[in-house]
């Protein structure tokens, strides 16, 4: 399975900088209509060059998350001829894809992906809980002899296996081989800063969900 060719301080850079100058403009107009502030982008392996970006779009479809919205664009604003093969890309989600949008990921044939905020992160600091839900409600079934102890210690999914590897970027940060701890402590305040920009757009989209904002989506 290929994996990309830069080293993981060029992926975090180009990542953090793709989120902060495109994906999160792009989320604010989003949130403001009653959209989670969920974001993707599908780029380059070779190049690292953004090839489409999408937010979540759930005020039009409760199934046009910010991946599946991204998968979309790919394949029909990307005229065939010139559109890279999925292996060859490699696939960026602001937040740990939900079931919907890891098997929309799987299907497309995307075989390496990353992202910035962990299912946690979604249900503690942004209030969207049903990542985890789903997953352990529909997909974890039950080992017979096991106990809620062991059942909560399985995975939630494999995030390596024959489809697809993933990534968090705090797992990229760990990979640094370069400068040490202090390196790695930069590039954590980086990654930190950088959630912190999302602080703003989850309020609105909360303050949203009180004021009767049209989403087509059930779980707000």
């Amino acid at each position: 399975m290929s994996t990309t060719p830069h080293p993981p301080k060029t992926l975090l850079s180009t990542l953090l900088t793709l989120t902060e100058t495109s994906i999160i403009p792009l989320t604010s107009a989003g949130v403001s209509s009653g959209s989670k502030l969920f974001g993707a982008a599908i780029l380059s392996r070779s190049t690292l060059t953004p090839l489409t970006l999408a937010t979540n779009n759930e005020a039009l479809s409760p199934l046009l998350h910010g991946e599946i919205n991204c998968i979309q664009q790919f394949f029909t604003a990307l005229p065939p001829a010139t559109r890279p093969p999925t292996s060859s890309c490699i696939f960026f989600a602001t937040h740990e894809p939900c079931s919907l949008c890891l098997s929309g990921i799987t299907w497309a044939g995307f075989n390496e992906f990353y992202y910035l905020f962990t299912y946690e992160d979604s249900r503690d600091a942004f209030g969207i809980p049903y990542d985890i839900d789903i997953l352990e409600e529909v997909f974890k079934v039950p080992v017979e002899g096991e106990t809620p102890e062991e059942r909560g210690k399985r995975g939630l999914y494999n995030k390596n296996n024959k489809f697809f590897k993933s990534k968090s970027l705090a797992e990229l940060i760990d990979e640094l081989d370069d400068g040490g701890e202090e390196e790695k402590e930069r590039w954590r305040g980086e990654v930190k800063r950088l959630k912190g920009l999302y602080e703003g757009l989850s309020e609105t989209y909360q303050r949203g969900k009180g004021t009767g904002v049209e989403s087509a989506s059930v779980w707000k």
